[in-house]
């Protein structure tokens, strides 16, 4: 276990390299595919800019570090989930249903569910008595999306963290997850997008040594929450579940593809969870 300071909860900075190079290895591996591939030019830039933003965060950032705040910060996170139902731009799935995924902001859209789940898996997986209700209240805010990647994401989180709690809750979770996540792809599917969806299976057709490459960045990513950074098993074990579960739907079917693809909402999702360091649990 570890303990926080009364004097300040700074986490030593050689604590903090792990979290950052979770996130600095697959963007910058994917923002040069994308520069050489052919992508706009902006696509690789707002990457980069969005990774700069959550390293300032990781490196520098504190907290939240009382009960209040931290319960402010699961509903603000929960609102911006359900944001796009309200304010959102809306694109009609391959099944024609109505899929609001994404909400505005100045000249570029955010995935909300990549954007908000990360924090709040680990806001769930250091408060024992909520973890299942916040979790769940995302899974019921991503069914309105709906979003499928998302939902798999939350369940293989829930899976994760019920592998170390063994709370027959976060259990029940993760059962409820899955029939919903099946639901919602069967609803939510949307043609993919160059350079968003479908990163890998497009780069092995274009070279297989450059596929492994972008595959070989994402899993160190995986391994580094899985095993390095500096926070307690059930924060690792929820949070690599989450990233999992994009993972494997980017390759099953047309969903974004966090930190090589591009798509800020991802890099600034991972950063803000990455640099909740410590957070006492309850």
């Amino acid at each position: 276990m570890f303990r926080v300071s009364r004097s300040t909860s700074e986490v030593p900075w050689r604590d903090r390299f792990p979290a950052a190079l979770t996130l600095v290895i697959p963007v910058v591996f994917g923002a040069a595919w994308m520069a050489a591939g052919g992508a706009p030019v902006h696509f690789p830039l707002v990457n980069l800019g969005a990774l700069v933003l959550s390293l300032l965060w990781i490196m520098t950032g504190r907290g939240p570090h009382t009960a209040f705040s931290r319960h402010l910060l699961a509903v603000v996170l929960l609102l911006v989930m359900v944001a796009p139902v309200v304010i959102g731009p809306q694109v009609t799935s391959i099944s024609g249903d109505r899929v609001v995924r994404w909400f505005p902001l100045g000249n570029i859209t955010l995935h909300a569910g990549m954007l908000t789940t990360p924090a709040l898996i680990v806001l769930a997986a250091r408060n024992s008595k909520l973890a299942a209700p916040i979790i769940l209240a995302a899974l019921l805010a991503t069914l309105l999306q709906p979003d499928a990647a998302t939902g798999f994401a939350l369940t293989f989180a829930a899976v994760g963290l019920h592998h170390v709690t063994k709370d027959w809750k976060v259990g029940l979770v993760s059962i409820l997850g899955f029939f919903a996540s099946i639901t919602m792809a069967l609803h939510g599917e949307i043609a993919p997008q160059p350079f968003v969806e479908r990163v890998l299976v497009e780069a092995a057709k274009q070279d297989l040594l450059l596929a492994a490459a972008l595959a070989i960045s994402l899993i160190s990513a995986f391994l580094l929450i899985l095993f390095a950074i500096s926070v307690v098993r059930e924060v690792r074990f929820a949070l690599a579940g989450l990233l999992f579960g994009f993972l494997i739907m980017s390759l099953m079917s047309n969903y974004p593809t966090p930190f090589i693809g591009y798509g800020a909402a991802p890099i600034l999702g991972f950063g803000l969870a990455l640099g909740l360091h410590r957070i006492p649990a309850r």
